[in-house]
């Protein structure tokens, strides 16, 4: 790898959310009884007429805004022609020569230390997605599904900025981001709203010229990706340096074998034998709409990011994981509007048991009892010493599936915490009586004892011991002896 570089760019393909199809009134959704969601329009009957849905124009118009593109407020759409049995009507519209967006940008952040690098977004089309082939092993063959069939897709094409798969699995990242913080795609990778094409070309480091490419369809996983990317890579090093050349090409990515395969050569290119579409009119947006939908935007995913890093001293990770859930994100920005804690040590909470107990039942946030003004009641009563972080971690399992008062909570389990030295002191003397040989081993210089004497005198407390206290008294007696 020392003596080549790789150049990396993306096709996202997003679905969006609408709720019905891009030129009818189908409804668009994922689940539904096969082949039950398609009419004459999607599946290309002669004489039907298709009427652009106007919400997809405007979800786009957003995107291009997110992803500061300039807006084509006068453009077309154009027949793709080409032959699949997924595709009724033989072709697909979409856009050729005047997209709805292009010219744009998105910056990411690489690491923690804040790198960024700005990957060019060469333009955002709209178009219709195809239907989907369902392999049938019982008689050798293929059925087809036309719900997915005029189901609204934004493509958003990047330039070959990319240099590693890391840049590129930050570019998916933030694509995806914007995409929910926008609303206007669920990006549900395991139903296909979102997946990519990936372009992959070797060349030698210095150099500016490009090498032919290979491109891997269909992609759906962001990890798959990145290993897809970093196969290639090893792959047409691997033919350069035994003295062959790469072919433009394209290939199929197996993630569960980690391999691609050859699809088809493209030694020449693909000609879709594009032609405006004849049965839409052209696409006329007033000016006056294009900046609404701009003022509508929310504050951007990689601005939030920036903002919790600066203004509340977040560190990168912390603030990266509320960024990439919104729903967290909002609660966090509840409990800060409550305040009387430190940003820091509310996203311990939601990052950390929060999170896990949401892992294990398999909950989102909303579907807890969970409120931001309960966690910060209780992140009050362990600063002010009243409970320890051991018995929160009791009080935060009852708040999400309880809606009661942490102080309630508190009580009525007999949680507050002891810090009578008198009492402690006695459970100290105990503990240390029942391990004299690891008293003489810590003062022997084994202080990898002390974390468990710690917590024997935690335990023998039933957790209400007050931690700095038993610490400090501890010290003490063990000076004694």
């Amino acid at each position: 790898m020392k003596d080549y570089e790789i150049v990396v760019g993306l096709e996202v393909h997003a679905e969006l959310s609408t709720n019905t199809k891009i030129y009818c009134s189908c409804k668009n959704s994922f689940g539904s009884e096969v082949n039950s969601n398609c009419c004459p329009i999607c599946l290309g009957m002669p004489g039907t007429l298709p009427t652009l849905n106007e919400k997809v124009v405007d979800y786009a118009i957003k995107m291009g805004h997110a992803l500061n593109c300039t807006i084509n407020r006068v453009c077309k759409q154009d027949r793709k022609n080409y032959f699949y049995p997924d595709l009724p009507k033989a072709y697909q519209i979409s856009q050729s020569d005047i997209p709805l967006c292009e010219h744009g940008y998105l910056d990411v952040m690489l690491d923690r230390q804040g790198t960024m690098k700005r990957i060019g977004v060469t333009r955002i089309h709209i178009e219709e997605d195809a239907g989907k082939l369902v392999h049938d092993d019982s008689f050798a063959g293929s059925l087809v599904d036309f719900n997915r069939c005029g189901v609204p897709l934004i493509e958003i094409v990047s330039e070959p900025d990319m240099r590693s798969s890391a840049e590129a699995k930050a570019y998916l990242d933030g694509i995806k981001a914007i995409l929910q913080c926008l609303d206007v795609s669920d990006c549900k990778m395991q139903e296909g709203s979102i997946r990519c094409d990936i372009n992959v070309s070797v060349r030698e480091k210095g150099s500016e010229t490009f090498n032919n490419r290979v491109e891997m369809k269909n992609v759906n996983t962001f990890s798959g990706a990145v290993r897809a990317i970093e196969y290639e890579t090893k792959r047409q090093i691997e033919v350069m340096e035994a003295g062959g050349t790469i072919s433009q090409e394209t290939r199929r990515w197996d993630d569960v074998k980690g391999v691609n395969s050859l699809l088809r050569s493209k030694e020449n290119a693909e000609d879709y034998r594009y032609f405006p579409e004849p049965d839409l009119l052209t696409i006329v947006v007033p000016e006056e709409k294009v900046e609404a939908l701009k003022q509508s935007l929310p504050e951007l995913p990689h601005h939030r990011l920036l903002r919790y890093m600066n203004d509340y001293r977040l560190p990168h990770f912390d603030a990266n994981l509320l960024v990439e859930n919104l729903e967290k994100a909002a609660f966090f920005e509840d409990c800060i509007a409550i305040g009387g804690s430190q940003p820091k040590s509310i996203t311990n909470w939601l990052l950390g048991d929060v999170s896990r107990i949401l892992n294990e039942k398999n909950w989102v946030l909303s579907q807890s009892e969970l409120t931001p003004e309960n966690l910060m009641e209780m992140i009050a009563l362990i600063e002010s010493g009243k409970i320890s972080n051991t018995t929160g971690k009791t009080v935060i399992k009852v708040l999400m599936e309880e809606n009661k008062k942490p102080s309630v909570i508190v009580e009525e389990k007999g949680l507050v915490q002891v810090s009578d030295s008198s009492v402690l002191e006695a459970i100290v003397d105990e503990v240390l009586a029942n391990n004299l040989k690891l008293v003489a081993d810590y003062k022997g210089g084994k202080t990898n004892v002390w974390g468990f004497l710690v917590g024997q005198c935690m335990r023998a407390s039933k957790g209400k011991g007050n931690p700095a206290l038993l610490r400090e008294l501890l010290e003490k007696a063990i000076a004694k002896l």
